[in-house]
């Protein structure tokens, strides 16, 4: 057995035995380390999408003209590695926009741009192309009519003279258009049923002699207005007018109060002097005490009391 083992062509076997499995240990280990490197490197440099909505902004002489037709946003579909894509969404500093510095005034069709992006990202634009319309540019200082339900007023309260602040605006858009407009309005929306003063910020409105509205920028937007809803009052005798009584009976009727206050329109109360109480005898053959509800004409909001009691004596007329 010893020979064995110092034979010279056994030991140039095992050694290359062992040569060959330290190559293969080594080229696994290496291969492996290339792969995890190579899968690192895929990661950092993946390209992602994404697509998001920027401004349009216009380029064009806004002092001499108007541009109305292109959309206030576009979308940006962005793509390259995933840091920048999401650099560059983040931080969105780059434009979109329309060159319409050497157009003509009418309706174009223009090409959407972008700059300020990194020459690394693709993209493309939706829409691509807009259409537009350049016109002559025009401004005018209108003053704000005030509009409102007078209906929904509450029945018997005086309605003031309603204010808006800013009384005046102005009123910028192409000129043909702003040409057509009749009025500037404030609509304040009441309650229905409302009785009381009221205030609030309303959207300004251009129209046409028509009621239509028009496509115009209003400086302020908006417009405070106020409406003053009050109520008059006013005290006057009550006239008691018995009805239904028998031939046969003598009646005496007389209020507890003989005065009531009246409240309501202050045009309404100026023509009241005494308000009416019809006092039913039908059916009383005796002397008693009962209470009459006041019913306040037209125009009167409410009565203070709302009823009145009336001592009523009976007696017969032979007596």
């Amino acid at each position: 057995m010893k020979d064995f083992w110092n034979k010279r062509w056994f030991i140039k076997v095992v050694s290359l035995l062992f040569a060959i499995l330290l190559v293969i240990y080594i080229d696994s280990t290496q291969t492996g380390f290339v792969t995890q490197g190579e899968s690192r490197k895929t990661r950092q440099t993946a390209n992602e999408t994404q697509t998001i909505s920027v401004p349009l902004q216009v380029s064009i002489d806004t002092d001499k003209y108007y541009v109305v037709g292109y959309p206030e946003k576009v979308k940006i579909t962005l793509e390259g590695s995933n840091a920048l894509v999401t650099s560059t969404v983040n931080t969105q500093s780059f434009r979109a926009y329309i060159d319409l510095t050497h157009k003509k005034i009418g309706k174009q069709t223009v090409r959407v741009q972008v700059t300020g992006l990194n020459s690394q990202l693709s993209y493309t634009i939706n829409p691509a192309t807009v259409n537009v319309d350049i016109e002559r540019r025009k401004s005018r200082t209108m003053p704000v009519q005030i509009e409102y339900n007078k209906n929904a007023v509450a029945n018997g309260y005086n309605v003031g003279t309603a204010t808006v602040d800013p009384q005046k605006v102005e009123v910028t858009g192409a000129k043909g258009e702003v040409n057509q407009i009749d009025q500037i309005v404030a609509k304040l929306p009441l309650p229905n049923g409302i009785n009381h003063s009221y205030q609030r910020q309303v959207i300004l409105v251009a129209e046409d002699s028509k009621g239509r509205q028009l496509n115009a920028v209003i400086t302020p937007s908006t417009a405070n207005v106020k409406l003053p809803v009050s109520l008059s009052k006013k005290t006057v005798k009550l006239n008691l007018r018995p009805k239904n009584e028998k031939n046969n009976k003598v009646y005496s009727v007389t209020a507890k109060n003989d005065q009531v206050t009246l409240y309501g329109k202050k045009s309404v109360l100026a023509k009241i002097n005494q308000l009416n109480v019809d006092v039913d005898l039908k059916g009383i053959d005796s002397s008693t005490v009962r209470n009459y509800p006041l019913v306040s004409p037209k125009g009167v909001a409410r009565a203070d009391p709302a009823e009145v009691q009336i001592s009523i004596k009976v007696k017969d007329s032979s007596n």
